[in-house]
């Protein structure tokens, strides 16, 4: 599971990456400075962990993580292969959510590929070269469908009418089970996205005529819009505790593990505290499996404490005594935040 920066070249795609994920990818003043993707991961911030801190005093804490993708930025064309633009598509291909970057920053020094600040023209420009990718594997798909009253087809016919009306797959209005249909297709649009805003200052453009029209258009596509200033969470990082700061930067980290679909348990103990991620409605039994598999071969079951009994009572001793630890097994969801352990033969 992974998220993938776009956007149009010199909009901060790299100066995020390397923010969230810690690293160095190169960025520079210039027009596709990456062109290979930087791949990195970051820990996702939590604040219950160290809510649990206070309680348990482990040797160390672990969060849990994602991956993140800084992928060479998309100009007009790409659909057809402009600027290597078949090649960076492909990576979008491979994430399950799309961070798209918005330059709202009016820095001239700055290069702007397309000559001037537009945040409204750049973001249909991005969304325009993934509708016509999107539509080019659709109607690929529909000319070699032999039968054309099956399901799959007269949707795709559905979903192609769409695109040619410039909307994203993902405000399609599908029915029950249709996204089945087309999941092997692997459409661009269809994936859930997070639009952030780079603005020159968060303290001041937070509510700026760009970046009010950019959360209007985002909310048709029931898709959240963080506003953030690159520069200024540079500065922040350096200053503050990056884990326990509510920070441009962790809004957007959570906002992509939510769009993600994941959810999170703990383990506990003297020596360490750990966050692990497990998609949604998970049972305990496949919850065990992140651990180690051995765990999952030899699953009896799991003792769970909600996250928030722990807090009550202030220990699993406490907890069980209150009767508020219980026994899952196999077929048992967990929810997200259940501190776990887990009863297996070895």
């Amino acid at each position: 599971m992974k998220c993938g920066i776009i956007g149009l070249p010199n909009t901060g795609k790299s100066t995020l990456f390397n923010l969230i994920s810690n690293s160095k990818a190169l960025s520079e003043n210039f027009p596709f400075c990456t062109i290979e993707p930087n791949y990195g991961i970051t820990n996702v911030p939590d604040k219950r962990l160290y809510e649990l801190k206070k309680f348990i005093n482990p040797i160390k804490i672990i969060p849990y993580k994602i991956k993140i993708v800084d992928i060479a930025g998309l100009i007009k064309g790409s659909h057809k292969g402009d600027g290597l633009g078949n090649k960076f598509l492909s990576h979008i291909r491979e994430t399950n959510v799309i961070i798209h970057m918005i330059r709202i920053f009016t820095d001239v020094s700055v290069i702007h590929v397309e000559g001037s600040i537009n945040p409204i023209r750049d973001k249909e420009i991005i969304d325009l070269e993934l509708q016509l990718k999107d539509l080019e594997t659709i109607e690929k798909r529909l000319e070699k469908e032999k039968n054309k009253t099956n399901q799959s087809y007269i949707l795709l016919k559905k979903v192609s009418s769409f695109l040619k009306e410039g909307k994203n797959i993902r405000m399609f209005p599908f029915q029950d089970h249709e996204k089945e249909f087309i999941k092997d297709l692997h459409l661009l649009t269809i994936k859930p996205v997070i639009y952030v805003c780079n603005v020159e200052d968060d303290n001041k453009d937070c509510n700026s005529f760009y970046v009010k029209i950019i959360k209007k258009m985002g909310e048709k596509e029931k898709a959240p819009t963080i506003v953030l200033s690159l520069k200024n969470e540079s500065m922040k990082k350096k200053k503050e505790n990056f884990h326990e700061h509510e920070s441009g930067i962790n809004k957007l980290i959570k906002k992509a593990y939510q769009l993600l679909n994941l959810q999170t348990f703990f383990t506990i103990g003297k020596k360490e505290i750990r966050g692990w991620s497990i998609p949604n409605h998970w049972t305990a039994y496949q919850a065990s499996s992140v651990i180690h598999t051995d765990l999952k071969k030899g699953f009896l079951c799991a003792e769970v404490i909600h996250y928030k009994d722990f807090i009550k009572y202030g220990s699993s001793e406490k907890a069980k005594k209150a009767g508020k630890m219980f026994l899952a097994g196999k077929n048992s969801f967990l929810q997200d935040g259940d501190l776990i352990h887990f009863r297996f033969n070895k």
